[in-house]
């Protein structure tokens, strides 16, 4: 009976230290692998930015390239596509500037926007800009047919964030006055971009 007792002893010892948290686990079996596609996360254009939805580095150099400079080599209906979306997640509108490298008050406005901070900001916070390339090289005719004629460059058309023509202005209006420096009024153009600029949600 005793001897009997000792085994019994044994056996609950052994089942014991099979239990214990010091034994060695069993492996898990194998999980399969996963071969389906694996899409890269694209952010939501319907989104705003300030969510935390925020383009990719590539996508910022691709926005900054839409105002770079007039290039015959670019193609509109793609940068509008790339504007479109970035107008769509940001909130903002678009202005295509129509022009040329060749044009000196197409200069004239970007040294201008350039200079004056509050402008400057005021744009980037409500429009995406978009330069549209007018020359002999290019002169971009079977995209610039969908917008009524140009009267003279440069010349800006403000678009809905989907690509809605909302208003062409000629910008001779927003020049200054004959007998001022040459350039623009800045009351002018600031009422201009702030008339167009997208409602902000309250």
């Amino acid at each position: 009976m005793r001897m009997k007792a000792a085994g019994m002893s044994m056996i609950v010892a052994g089942l014991l230290a099979a239990c214990s948290p010091s034994s060695t686990p069993t492996a898990a079996p194998a999980q399969p692998l996963d071969t389906s596609e694996q899409k890269t996360p694209v952010a939501d254009p319907g989104e705003p930015v300030a969510s935390g939805n925020t383009p990719a580095a590539a996508d910022i150099a691709a926005i900054a390239a839409l105002n770079a400079q007039f290039d015959p080599a670019r193609d509109p209906v793609a940068d509008l596509a790339t504007a479109k979306v970035e107008a769509q997640r940001g909130g903002k509108r678009i202005i295509l500037d129509v022009g040329g490298e060749w044009c000196p008050w197409c200069h004239l406005m970007d040294g201008f926007i350039e200079g004056d901070a509050e402008i400057r900001s005021f744009r980037d916070a409500n429009y995406v800009w978009m330069k549209v390339n007018y020359s002999e090289d290019n002169e971009n005719a079977a995209f610039l047919s969908q917008f009524p004629a140009v009267k003279g460059y440069p010349h800006l058309f403000v678009l809905d964030a989907d690509g809605t023509l909302l208003h062409s202005q000629f910008t001779g209006e927003l020049e200054a006055d004959k007998g001022q420096k040459k350039g623009y009024d800045r009351g002018r153009f600031f009422a201009f971009m702030k008339q167009w600029a997208p409602p902000k949600a309250s």
